[in-house]
Order: structure tokens, then C-alpha cells, then sequence
């Protein structure tokens, strides 16, 4: 696939997902997850963010700074970081209670109004997509906390946590929009075709993700970008009409 090509891919996605954000219906889906995941780990916060704090004044490169006299500057750096692993907790929470419980209502909704022409030839997976979120997950956090050191390096305090975000968005939301409509062939050929597209749509969503107030809200939207995607993405495949930006 061309670079532009998919590049436009990707802006017909977002479009059709602002789109279904006209539907007032679907408001309530988006704000829920975010709303309930801020409101869980804000409450946590209050009684554990002291705590890790502490303890990551112990690991490497703090207790470093600690040992040659920057006290301050370590403890500084580790209540910011306590306060980005809080944002990032949150928006994994918020980004499993969508793949979970939001995503298979906007899927039925999305399908049935943009995509009526696309049988179901999945399967009903809803415990494959918790595992696959699960995962997703797992290997988000694991990735985070391996790369945490290079935060520290000028620029890619911002470039390391964006990718990794990308990678995550697409590992979450790429199966579970496919799963009730794609057989295991056709998810194969999609993930084959459309892999780089979907790591830079997770990409444009991982950039949002870090703009304020907006940023919890991501993971829905995500939800809607993958879903308009994958779905049209599943048409082309199956030899329907390709539809440009126009048709927005």
C-alpha cells in the first residue's frame, strides 16, 4: 500500500469516527469508561501516590541522583513520574472498560448504520477480546517500565511513550473490531495489507491521548477510528465499493 493511500485511509477513518460522535447517543459510551477509571485511580491516588513515589526513589537513575547530593531533583522527578504512571493507569483502565464492555455496542451501532453489507463471518469472541486486551496491556506496561530509563534522554520523554501508545492502541483495538466480522483468513490478510496504517492511526491517537482533559477520551475514540478502519478496510477485501474522502 502507497503511503498516501493509507494515509488517507487514516483521515476517512477519523472523519467517519467524528461523525459518529454526532450521534448524542453515543456520548454517553464515550465519556463512562473515562469517567469511572479518573474517578477509581483519583481515589487510589490519594492513598498510594506517596508510596510510589518512595519507592521509585529507590530504583535506578533517582537513587543515582540521590547519591550524588540531588535530593530534590530526585524526589521531584519521581513524584512526576508517580504522577505519569497515575495518567497512564487511567487510560489503560479506561482503554480495557472500552474494548470490553463500549466497543461491541459501537460496533452493532457503526455496523449496522455504515457497513450493512458486511456479514457476520467471525464469531462471537467477546472472552478472546479480554484476553487480547489483556495482553495488549501487559505488554504495554512491561515495555513501559523497560524503557523508563530513556525518558530521561532530551526528546524521548515524548517519542518513547507515543510509540509504545501506538503500539498498544493498535494491539487493543484492531482484533476486537474485526473479530464478530472477519474470518481468521481475512483478519491475517488485513493485519498483512494494513499494518503499518494501523500503527499510524494508533499513532495520531496516542498524539491525542496526550493533549489535557481530551486525552481521557482517546481510548472511546479509539474504539469508533479502529472500528471505521477495520470495517472498510473488511469492504475493500471483500470486493466492495472503495469509498473516498468525498463520501464523508
Amino acid at each position: 500500500m502507497q503511503q498516501g493511500t493509507a494515509m488517507a485511509d487514516v483521515i476517512l477513518a477519523l472523519g467517519r469516527s467524528m461523525r459518529s460522535l454526532l450521534q448524542t447517543r453515543v456520548w454517553g459510551w464515550v465519556l463512562a469508561p473515562a469517567l469511572l477509571a479518573f474517578a477509581l485511580w483519583l481515589v487510589l491516588a490519594w492513598w498510594g501516590l506517596s508510596t510510589v513515589a518512595d519507592n521509585m526513589l529507590a530504583l535506578p537513575p533517582l537513587n543515582w541522583l540521590a547519591a550524588w547530593g540531588a535530593v530534590w531533583l530526585a524526589h521531584l522527578l519521581a513524584y512526576l513520574g508517580g504522577w505519569m504512571v497515575l495518567f497512564a493507569l487511567i487510560y489503560l483502565t479506561t482503554a480495557l472498560l472500552a474494548a470490553v464492555f463500549v466497543l461491541p455496542w459501537l460496533l452493532r451501532l457503526v455496523a449496522e448504520r455504515d457497513y450493512p453489507e458486511l456479514a457476520l463471518m467471525g464469531k462471537d469472541a467477546w472472552l478472546a477480546g479480554l484476553g487480547n486486551s489483556l495482553w495488549a496491556m501487559l505488554v504495554f506496561v512491561l515495555s513501559w517500565l523497560f524503557c523508563l530509563p530513556l525518558w530521561l534522554v532530551p526528546g524521548l520523554g515524548i517519542v518513547v511513550p507515543m510509540l509504545l501508545l501506538a503500539g498498544f492502541n493498535r494491539r487493543t483495538f484492531a482484533y476486537d473490531a474485526l473479530a464478530n466480522h472477519a474470518t481468521p483468513a481475512e483478519w491475517q490478510e488485513i493485519r498483512a495489507q494494513q499494518g503499518r496504517p494501523l500503527f499510524w492511526l494508533g499513532l495520531v491517537l496516542a498524539g491525542l491521548a496526550h493533549v489535557p482533559l481530551i486525552g481521557l477520551l482517546v481510548p472511546t475514540l479509539s474504539v469508533l477510528a479502529y472500528i471505521h478502519f477495520c470495517l472498510e478496510a473488511l469492504r475493500r477485501l471483500r470486493g466492495g465499493a472503495v469509498v473516498t474522502l468525498e463520501a464523508l
